[in-house]
């Protein structure tokens, strides 16, 4: 059963007091791959984010207790639900509700 997505609330001031505007943030899953996966210490951890950037951040903040992540992190690249990410601002990198993004460290060898 897939678990609804949490909503978060912003507040604007449209020049008649605030207004409450409700948005929800898609959750999904970040998979760990080979030193990604030894770094973070797990194979897999939720996301709730709008953007890799966000999600990227949250398991930066997540990890700190292990500084290797952070630094593995700055090594890798990134497919979000299948596709590659590639060289794309990761605040441009939109997340989907239930999606995957794989985290995939250098590998040797060809």
């Amino acid at each position: 059963m897939a678990r609804p997505a949490p909503v978060i609330m912003e507040a604007a001031d449209d020049g008649k007091g605030i207004a409450m505007a409700m948005k929800n943030t898609p959750a999904g899953t970040i998979r760990y791959w080979a030193a990604a996966r030894a770094a973070a210490g797990t194979a897999e951890e939720p996301y709730t984010a709008r953007t890799l950037a966000e999600a990227l951040e949250v398991a930066r903040e997540r990890h700190t207790a292990r500084p290797e992540f952070a630094r593995v992190l700055l090594r890798c690249s990134f497919l979000v639900d299948g596709t590659p990410v590639g060289t794309r601002d990761h605040k441009t990198i939109q997340l989907a509700e239930g999606g995957t993004v794989e985290v995939l460290p250098p590998f040797a060898g060809g």
